[in-house]
């Protein structure tokens, strides 16, 4: 058995050679009885489980064979995707994981979770977060044309990158105190979401930080976990 963790893939129509890099991935632990958690921000942006488009079909049709294979796929959303729902995973028999949550392996206890709620310095991102994941605004946003969606989600990601701009770096980063507490009774904590792939030690508990993908290095750091819970950070290049 293997245990595969990724996060911030930020695949999109926009660049085919992440999402080239996702299928290689797929194919390259195919055989390998392989549990995929994908630790939120999957894709760039989410407008649907109604979305459809050809470069999404060979994502899924390569996610089918991976299950056929005898693999399962898991999913935290992020704070691109928080809108994608069971219906889409149902397509090839993923699951949706809650926010947080906690898996067994070996004599290892990991907390797996995006990460964007250990930023709790990041106060303007932390409202809008509260607000948009709102269970009542998602079903309005989602019963709104697709077209409207796009626009929006297009719009969302322009004022996330220009607030970024006026954001320092210990603002954008983890907070400490949320870290402690998040490493309460488990031995590893596992995310995503801050761009800053590193492995911290916090009061003899690891603090695992995955990485974005990036096309322009064409470089990823993922996780990889044995049966007996040993690990170890991996450069994947992405082709």
């Amino acid at each position: 058995m293997t245990y595969l963790f990724i996060a911030d893939l930020h695949l999109s129509p926009e660049h085919p050679r992440l999402v080239r890099g996702f299928l290689d991935l797929l194919n390259q632990y195919k055989n390998r009885n392989t549990q995929l958690y994908i630790l939120g921000d999957w894709f760039n942006a989410w407008i649907g489980d109604d979305y459809t488009a050809p470069w999404l079909e060979a994502v899924i049709d390569a996610l089918k064979q991976f299950h056929q294979a005898g693999n399962q796929v898991y999913f935290q959303v992020g704070n691109r995707d928080f809108a994608l729902g069971q219906k889409f995973l149902d397509q090839f028999n993923a699951i949706l994981l809650p926010d947080v949550y906690t898996l067994k392996i070996g004599n290892k206890t990991f907390q797996l979770e995006h990460g964007d709620a250990l930023c709790t310095d990041d106060i303007s991102y932390q409202r809008f977060k509260k607000i948009i994941r709102n269970p009542v605004i998602l079903r309005i946003l989602k019963s709104t044309p697709l077209s409207f969606r796009q626009k929006l989600a297009n719009g969302f990601r322009k004022k996330s990158r220009e607030s970024q701009q006026h954001k320092t770096y210990e603002i954008m980063d983890v907070n400490a105190e949320a870290v402690n507490q998040a490493l309460n009774n488990i031995d590893i904590l596992i995310h995503g979401h801050t761009h800053r792939p590193e492995i911290h030690t916090v009061n003899g508990k690891l603090r695992i930080v995955l990485g974005d993908w990036r096309e322009r290095t064409s470089e990823a750091m993922i996780l990889e976990v044995d049966e007996n819970g040993e690990w170890q950070l991996i450069h994947w290049n992405i082709k």
